[in-house]
């Protein structure tokens, strides 16, 4: 028996006031999502939500293809959106229907589906693309860096134009699958779970899954031949390592090091909180950088960071990120304290676990070792403009920072602040302001004041992060009234040349 469908007058005037009266109201979303450091990066009119990348890359000639999947929602009626990348694409799809696209700017790909998305609905991407992406510059660089046997993409803030698609914007978030063919004999290394591996005709396949939100520039690549551990740490979380089998004399160094990361990383949730994610580790390609990269899960480290010995220090800095930077990421580039600033107190507040220094005589000697003419000073923390995004004044006056918070609020409510924040702001975004709001919440006290003259301030401030009434600590016979002003009336911590020797954490970065 057939039925009608019967329509009543209300639902048909509903149906037709869900359609847009016109055309004209479908714009284009923006080409960038307004950070005030990188305009260009990132996209308006839609949120990403998930991507999933398959990719067959040639280490022998750095030859890529690429297909990637984008799942959106427009925040707007869009006529046309872009993505940020910078490899030749070949096809677009937008919900399964071909779409036209051009290239545009340095990293603009711009997209023009067969039929306007309304704001609102759900929208799937499929991108086609292929490229050698060493031989990609774009603003005159490239973050693709080539190995021995194949290839690392690891570098901030950005690094997905060179073998994805994207929304490249810390405050767009997302879940990751990517997978990654590659010739018999080489690994791949990524991002969160290894799901499975499987070969045929020579190639094998790699799938990795980080399930928790991820920022584009936190998203890791690495093809190459690894000897690879796994482990679980006292908590019961894997662990998974992995080192290129020709880092030469750096090899012991890093494995000493990198290989601590369970032990770390259950020593830091004693002051950050549960780990946010499902698995922990790190790796060591043969690269020539000299940096060290928070990539979420699996963090990225060069060689050079072991060169001189073990660093568990800078070990401590990147897992400290998983909660400062990765789980809780900034809202903006200029937010960057929240990141640099707390992985690097917590390598003071493992100087102090090792009696290698306290975090106070750490902050003393920092302060101390500037005099009131050095530049370091006329960088601000807070807002330290895109050219001294990673200036040491980032990371030490930053660390600073917050021990003058810790002294002026006391440990209780301190230790409740460094616990409570990424706790509760998991897995998503947030500015300074915020985090100040989040800090006089807690304290009770109000707290502009200390956050305008240690981070906004483009001075030294009169006076050091010291407890009120207490006495910095003196080298014997030095002059109380000299402590603060120099730094040889002041003990050197131990700690203190493994800790400037990750200074260098992220030089090389943009």
């Amino acid at each position: 028996m057939r039925k009608r469908l019967i329509v009543s007058a209300a639902s048909a005037l509903s149906l037709f006031l869900a359609v847009p009266a016109s055309a004209t109201d479908f714009q284009p979303g923006a080409a960038g999502i307004g950070d005030p450091y990188y305009p260009t990066y990132g996209n308006g009119g839609y949120r990403v939500s998930h991507y999933d990348i398959r990719l067959k890359y040639q280490p022998a000639t750095d030859e890529l293809e690429g297909t990637t999947t984008i799942l959106a929602t427009a925040t707007q009626d869009l006529s046309r959106f872009d993505l940020d990348f910078a490899l030749n694409v070949s096809e677009v799809r937008v919900n399964g229907r071909p779409a036209t696209f051009a290239t545009s700017g340095e990293q603009e790909l711009e997209i023009t589906p067969a039929r306007p998305l309304a704001k609102g609905s759900q929208v799937t991407v499929v991108v086609r693309y292929k490229g050698v992406p060493s031989t990609v510059k774009k603003y005159g660089f490239t973050a693709w860096h080539r190995t021995p046997d194949g290839a690392v993409a690891a570098d901030e803030p950005e690094a997905a134009w060179w073998w994805f698609p994207s929304n490249d914007h810390p405050s767009n978030k997302a879940t990751f699958d990517v997978s990654v063919q590659v010739p018999d004999g080489n690994q791949v290394i990524s991002n969160g779970v290894l799901t499975g591996t499987s070969s045929q005709a020579g190639w094998t396949r790699y799938s990795w899954r980080e399930n928790k939100p991820q920022a584009t520039y936190l998203t890791t690549l690495a093809v190459g031949k690894f000897d690879i551990t796994t482990d679980t740490t006292a908590s019961g979380l894997p662990v998974y390592n992995a080192y290129s089998k020709d880092l030469g004399d750096n090899a012991d160094a890093a494995r000493a090091s990198v290989e601590r990361t369970g032990e770390l990383v259950d020593w830091l949730s004693g002051y950050f909180g549960d780990y946010p994610f499902s698995s922990v580790g790190g790796y060591v390609p043969n690269v020539p950088t000299g940096y060290a990269l928070e990539t979420q899960t699996r963090v990225f480290y060069s060689p050079k960071q072991f060169a001189k010995g073990t660093n568990t220090s800078v070990v401590v800095h990147e897992l400290a990120h998983q909660w400062y930077g990765d789980s809780v990421s900034l809202s903006r580039w200029s937010d960057i304290w929240l990141n640099e600033g707390f992985a690097r107190y917590a390598q003071l507040l493992w100087s102090e676990h090792e009696n290698e220094g306290t975090a106070q005589e750490v902050a003393d000697y920092i302060y101390a070792s500037h005099p009131a003419d050095d530049a370091f000073w006329t960088v601000k923390p807070g807002d330290p403009g895109p050219a001294n995004q990673f200036s040491s004044a980032v990371y030490d006056r930053g660390a600073v920072a917050i021990q003058a918070l810790r002294n002026t609020i006391g440990d209780e409510k301190f230790f409740r602040i460094l616990k409570g924040w990424p706790t509760e702001r998991k897995y998503g975004n947030a500015t300074i302001a915020e985090f100040q709001a989040y800090a006089e919440k807690v304290s009770g006290q109000k707290l502009g004041d200390l956050f305008k003259t240690w981070l906004f301030t483009p001075a030294k401030p009169a006076v050091g992060p010291v407890v009120p009434g207490a006495a910095a600590t003196l080298a014997p016979g030095a002059r109380a009234d000299a402590a603060r002003d120099d730094v040889t009336a002041l003990v050197e911590p131990k700690s203190w040349k493994q800790i400037q020797e990750t200074n260098s954490v992220h030089d090389g970065l943009r």
